[in-house]
């Protein structure tokens, strides 16, 4: 099997938002989104797990807080990769095989972070599941929006009823935030960090100007 990335001249951008609860990318990507379209960009936004009809459905059982058995972490992992399967193949691809800009709310340095880091089970498992699963694919850019866990929890309690991370304990997300740290520091071209303990109107400013900088590469 081929592990080229998939890339072609014709293509579209693929922008991935990274971070831990309540850093704000569901905000941001509304964000971004206008910023692109405002040029005149044609830009698709989608989540994962999830994005298409299949994985949402995924997605709906890997949130769920409570089910009649456990989850083992396996499990997950697995869903998560079966969910990003038929998310690259109906819905990522086709876009940018058309020259959409897709934004993305999580991608595979979620599941590095979470399931990896968070959850204990080996990095080493999930490269081997993103290399069947991925065909390829690898994000353009990456947001990572970075705030302390005490900050990103309060924020995430206050949106509503919690899922099935959500309600993990701190230490669970200490460790997903050192798996963001880590990934960030081994892939610094990609990965662009974004201080989201600011505020938002400084958030927005910083990522205005990484969106130009994108722009200005993609029309050199």
């Amino acid at each position: 099997m081929s592990t080229d990335i998939y890339r072609s001249d014709k293509l579209g951008k693929f922008i991935t938002f990274e971070g831990g609860e309540g850093v704000g990318k569901s905000t941001n990507i509304e964000f971004c989104r206008n910023l692109l379209q405002q040029q005149g960009i044609e830009v698709l936004v989608t989540r994962e797990p999830g994005g298409t009809e299949i994985a949402e459905i995924i997605r709906e059982e890997l949130l769920k807080k409570t089910h009649s058995e456990r989850m083992s972490d396996v499990t997950e992992l697995l869903l998560v990769f079966a969910a990003r399967a038929q998310h690259i193949e109906a819905f990522i691809k086709p876009a940018l095989e058309r020259g959409c800009w897709i934004l993305c709310d999580r991608f595979t340095d979620s599941t590095i972070a979470y399931q990896g880091f968070g959850r204990g089970l080996e990095v080493e498992l999930i490269e081997q599941l993103k290399i069947i699963a991925q065909q390829g694919i690898e994000p353009d850019k990456t947001f990572l929006l970075d705030a302390p866990v005490d900050v990103g929890m309060g924020r995430a309690r206050s949106r509503g009823p919690a899922d099935r991370f959500e309600i993990e304990q701190l230490d669970f997300f200490n460790r997903v935030r050192e798996g963001f740290l880590s990934i960030a520091a081994s892939s610094p071209v990609r990965i662009e960090m974004i201080n989201a303990a600011q505020s938002l109107t400084a958030v927005q400013s910083d990522l205005q100007a990484a969106v130009n900088q994108l722009l200005n590469a993609a029309n050199a």
